[in-house]
């Protein structure tokens, strides 16, 4: 199971990366991903879209499920990664790599909350018994 040390994980698979300007780049997990298979749509929040952590703003489709991305902490988008709405494989070849979206936190102190790596991982073993 490919679980990045250096990112931080939300309890419902979206990995956070925080990047020097302090935004942070938003991303589906090489396990959800993994469970969801080929990917066919992607649909990202638009750029100045106000959201609350924990609220649904983005959906992932594959050829198996719908699902729905959350925002990981409360912020404004600044980024959207159009890539990965005109090529969704993008996301099964490199979850980590192909990035969704960006928000600008209203508290930067919030990343902190977020699972980290090995939280995350025990997280993914339990769901898997």
């Amino acid at each position: 199971m490919n679980i990045p040390s250096d990112l931080k994980y939300t309890a419902s698979h979206e990995w956070v990366r925080v990047e020097s300007d302090g935004t942070v780049t938003v991303g589906i997990t090489d396990h959800a991903q993994d469970l969801l298979g080929d990917m066919v749509f992607v649909e990202n929040p638009a750029a100045g879209r106000k959201l609350k952590a924990g609220e649904e703003c983005a959906v992932v489709e594959s050829v198996k499920a719908a699902s729905d991305v959350y925002a990981p902490i409360a912020g404004e988008v600044v980024d959207a990664n159009g890539e990965v709405e005109s090529s969704p494989e993008l996301i099964n070849q490199d979850a980590y790599g192909a990035w969704m979206f960006r928000i600008k936190p209203d508290n930067a102190a919030d990343v902190a909350g977020l699972l980290d790596a090995a939280a995350y991982k025990t997280q993914v073993e339990s769901e898997a018994h």
